[in-house]
């Protein structure tokens, strides 16, 4: 896992949306079993639809249900084993089953979440949450360095 963190942070470099849309489709690339993974960005009081690679997305979110206002409002990662047990969930593709939603987080700011879908039920792992929360770390890093919100 190292190198595809090195890998990934080699990528984020130049403009912002440039850089996250490298790094969207570099984890999208290298991940196997998923069917959708993006990132949503927070600006007035909804997560807007950033880069993202797999089908078309619901756009925007309310904070008040879903997987991914969960993350959000919680500030922690959810591993959602399957989807059709959560209360609430949000079914942009019928076809995704589990999912993972981490909060794109910096010291002082919460920018989005980096939200992951698999067809499979159980497909994330406690390594693959440690994987995608230190990416989603240097993603809000780069971000916050840069300045940029929505």
């Amino acid at each position: 896992m190292k190198t595809e963190i090195k890998s990934l942070a080699a990528l984020l470099d130049g403009h912002p949306i440039s850089a996250m849309a490298n790094a969207v489709a570099y984890l999208y690339q290298i991940s196997s079993n998923i069917n959708w993974l993006g990132i949503y960005l927070y600006a007035d009081n909804l997560l807007h639809l950033g880069p993202f690679q797999g089908k078309a997305a619901c756009t925007p979110l309310k904070l008040d249900h879903g997987v991914c206002a969960y993350a959000y409002n919680h500030q922690k990662t959810v591993n959602v084993e399957d989807v059709e047990k959560f209360p609430d969930h949000i079914a942009c593709d019928q076809a995704s089953r589990s999912e993972l939603v981490i909060p794109l987080k910096t010291k002082e700011h919460i920018l989005g979440v980096l939200d992951i879908d698999a067809p499979t039920i159980k497909r994330f792992t406690k390594e693959d949450e440690l994987f995608f929360e230190e990416a989603a770390r240097l993603i809000a890093d780069y971000l916050d360095k840069q300045d940029f919100r929505l």
